[in-house]
């Protein structure tokens, strides 16, 4: 199950993203200060996004950063799914679909219902290319969109 990220969570979501970092590198590593300071902004300014983990059995094994902006081509609220990471032994199990199929019908952890879903992949990343392809996403290159009807 996706929640909101507490503040107990923070150890695991730091670790998970050195994981991804280390896994899917992009253009620079992320330090984990840099992790520490995104958890701090968006727990004290919520309206710039959240950060969700998944809890299963009582243990986190993935998050996601779901980072808010408006759009004024959508005139809405968009969200960005910067980052998401499911641990391996937990992949292929539709937890990350799950997560996005409720943001898409404002359900999800976000907490309001969106214009769009943005969010942007590493070029050599072909299996989370094909999975948000499957989930509608569309777009050149390494960024993507999914528009949401409203």
């Amino acid at each position: 199950m996706w929640r909101i990220a507490g503040l107990s969570d923070d150890d695991e979501i730091v670790r998970m993203c050195l994981a991804l970092n280390a896994e899917d590198p992009g253009p620079a590593p992320v330090p984990a200060e840099n992790m520490q300071k995104t958890l701090l902004v968006l727990r004290k300014e919520p309206q710039r996004g959240r950060a969700v983990v998944l809890e299963l059995e009582g243990r986190v094994c993935g998050y996601a950063l779901l980072i808010s902006f408006w759009s004024n081509e959508l005139g809405g609220d968009a969200c960005a799914i910067d980052e998401i990471y499911v641990e391996p032994e937990h992949r292929g199990r539709r937890h990350a679909t799950r997560l996005i199929e409720d943001l898409a019908a404002g359900t999800g952890p976000y907490g309001s219902t969106v214009a769009a879903l943005t969010l942007e992949i590493t070029p050599d990343n072909v299996r989370a290319r094909r999975l948000y392809e499957r989930l509608g996403f569309r777009g050149p290159n390494l960024a993507m969109r999914r528009r949401l009807p409203r």
